[in-house]
């Protein structure tokens, strides 16, 4: 059908309607960002990422500032409902700084593989094990700043929802679905990352605001180190900003169906 369907992404194109959302949401965001409190609570990584899990203050139909939510997005998942507030993510210049008191492999990681992962899948415990908490329909992505190539864009690991899904399809075939959220799944995980970073294309994907990218829940994804590019932005120091959206699906049954 698309991009989404046979690779696990898309960038979708340019429309007025989502530009007027993402130039609304971008004067709310700015004051989040700036915010004193939530910079206190949401800069990771040595200050290089706002992270701003449900930061932006859009309402439940997905409006912001009366301005509504839409895009092509629904004529490949359908009308969603009810929409979460979105993760307003922003990264500066230099990500990804180290944090004290972060590992030196988890920052090679983030550092050279792009912090690989998949969403959904939370770590519990001293021992970190992976459990499904959040079992998203999509990923939906709604730049707010102009990108350039070197602005630490979205990665993605093309067809790696197939890998995903057909690793833990097996994992929980016989599991009640009821379940699914006991189920230790980071052997399964880790396993099929490996080969999802061994033989998946990586992309950098970039998108402007009225563009959207659209990515399967089951792709690998992260987010390409700082590499340049501030020349071509009016203010450097501000860094990209995306609204995420990823509703959770009502059914859990439904979170290994590609």
């Amino acid at each position: 059908m698309t991009g989404h369907d046979h690779d696990g992404w898309t960038v979708l194109p340019w429309r007025a309607d989502t530009a007027a959302w993402a130039h609304a949401a971008r004067g709310v965001a700015d004051r989040v960002v700036s915010d004193p409190a939530m910079r206190r609570r949401w800069l990771r990584h040595g200050g290089t990422w706002f992270a701003g899990v449900d930061a932006l203050p859009n309402e439940e139909d997905g409006s912001i500032d009366g301005v509504p939510l839409a895009g092509g997005w629904t004529d490949l998942v359908g009308a969603w409902g009810e929409w979460h507030r979105a993760q307003l993510s922003v990264v500066y210049p230099g990500y990804p700084a180290r944090d004290p008191d972060e590992s030196d492999a988890a920052h090679r990681f983030r550092r050279d593989r792009d912090a690989a992962h998949l969403d959904g899948l939370i770590a519990e415990g001293d021992r970190k094990r992976r459990h499904l908490r959040e079992p998203h329909a999509f990923i939906l992505g709604l730049p707010l700043t102009a990108m350039t190539a070197g602005m630490s864009p979205f990665v993605v690991w093309s067809g790696s929802h197939h890998i995903i899904s057909r690793a833990f399809g097996g994992a929980l075939a016989d599991v009640d679905p009821d379940d699914w959220g006991d189920v230790d799944l980071t052997d399964v995980y880790q396993e099929a990352r490996r080969e999802v970073l061994a033989t998946c294309p990586r992309v950098e994907v970039i998108a402007q605001p009225g563009e959207a990218i659209l990515c399967h829940r089951m792709a690998v994804h992260g987010t390409a180190p700082w590499a340049g590019g501030t020349e071509r932005h009016a203010d450097p120091d501000l860094g990209r900003m995306v609204a995420w959206f990823r509703p959770v699906l009502p059914r859990a049954v439904d979170w290994v169906q590609r």
